[in-house]
């Protein structure tokens, strides 16, 4: 079997949600400017846009000679441009089972790609080729990683997108306890250029939420690589009385030595990093630092699946949990196929989930907190074709 062919597909539908949607922002390390601190939300929709909304997303195609397709979606305009133009040479003609092969062919290609956005093609490269071996295979994608490891998956509601204004944060986290959910993340807006009062107004947003999910559910807050060791050593001190279990991001993700500090000098609150790293060499530096109590990285960008099952071995010899970055299906399928100590819960990304879902025949839908396993096979990437209002094959 070769690889014959690597094409992305548009696919356009009118997308009904009527559930709150981009009504606030993070926290962003370029927020330290005033002109981007003031600006508003931006997604996953314009905070003009009204439902109905207007929805396009491309997905990624990788055909072979005996008429499977693989498939992942959504990918960006920059992931298929790249793909297009700096790893298509490399794909064609390839054994598509050969994951390990054509994964070390395009890391060694990509030598000035070994982060960012070239290895977050590659990671939609290997998903793709994941999913193709799943079908070629008729199993579901866990199972070829060693899974299942459970029936179902925890997953916590990841609130970005959501209002932090106390009432409606109150309103919104009651709503997601109600809905089952035993863990709930939310996000800063405010850095140490704000002073005490952006520091109050983060404190008052852990007070709310822990005043509104009570005792037993778990709370994690998100700072997005914007704050500094003294502001983080702060900020954990004044929450330790609502026992918060992670504080994510709370540094820029190459302050390695300062995330490490942080985490000696932090008691009762787990310190979460990796999101932004890559590969299997990104997260061993996090490791040999000891820099982190819980490691994020994401499947769509770290590398893809191959690559995550590298990182998870490494994370489990040092029994450091992974717990992924959201990156919807794929994270679902590397979680089903570890041990629950290694992969012990899923980041459930309510709003962009939804609208990345829409289009899906296989959806993510989490009840009562939990994930119930996928039986399609692949990755699960089938369209639902009564959605979809027009779809297009589009050159890069």
């Amino acid at each position: 079997m070769k690889i014959t062919n690597i094409r992305f597909i548009r696919v356009k539908g009118t997308w009904e949600y009527n559930a709150p949607l981009a009504e606030e922002r993070l926290v962003r390390p370029i927020d330290i400017y005033p002109e981007f601190r003031a600006q508003g939300t931006f997604w996953p929709v314009s905070p003009n846009e009204k439902s109905p909304y207007k929805v396009q997303l491309l997905f990624l195609f990788i055909d072979c000679d005996e008429g499977l397709s693989g498939v992942y979606g959504p990918i960006s305009n920059e992931d298929a441009q790249i793909i297009s133009s700096y790893f298509k040479g490399i794909l064609i003609g390839e054994n598509p089972s050969a994951v390990e092969r054509i994964w070390d062919k395009m890391y060694r290609h990509a030598i000035h790609g070994r982060k960012g956005q070239t290895m977050m093609a590659i990671s939609k490269i290997d998903l793709a080729l994941w999913d193709l071996k799943g079908k070629m295979l008729n199993a579901p994608v866990y199972e070829l990683l060693g899974g299942p490891s459970r029936d179902k998956i925890r997953v916590y509601a990841s609130m970005l997108g959501y209002s932090i204004e106390p009432e409606l944060a109150r309103e919104r986290a009651k709503e997601v306890a109600e809905l089952g959910y035993t863990a709930t993340k939310w996000f800063f807006r405010h850095d140490p250029t704000e002073g005490a009062e952006g520091m109050r107004k983060n404190l008052e947003l852990i007070q709310t939420i822990r005043d509104a999910v009570g005792p037993d559910v778990d709370i994690m807050f998100d700072a997005w690589s914007s704050w500094d060791v003294p502001y983080t050593k702060r900020m954990a001190e004044l929450a330790k009385d609502y026992n918060p279990w992670w504080f994510e991001e709370p540094v820029m993700a190459d302050m390695i030595p300062q995330y490490a500090e942080i985490r000696r000098s932090v008691s009762g609150i787990a310190i979460a990093g990796g999101e932004h790293e890559y590969t299997r060499w990104g997260i061993k530096a996090l490791l040999d630092a000891e820099a982190v109590d819980i490691l994020q990285p994401d499947p769509t960008w770290a590398g893809g699946l191959t690559e995550m099952t590298k990182i998870c071995a490494l994370a489990s010899s040092c029994g450091i949990p992974v717990i992924p970055h959201h990156g919807a299906m794929a994270s679902t399928h590397l979680i089903a196929s570890q041990t629950i100590t290694t992969c012990p819960i899923q980041e459930w990304l309510i709003q962009i989930g939804n609208r990345d879902n829409f289009f899906m025949k296989h959806k993510i839908q989490p009840v009562n907190g939990y994930i119930e396993l996928p039986k399609c096979v692949g990755l699960g990437m089938d369209f639902d074709e009564d959605v979809i209002e027009s779809k297009e094959e589009v050159k890069f």
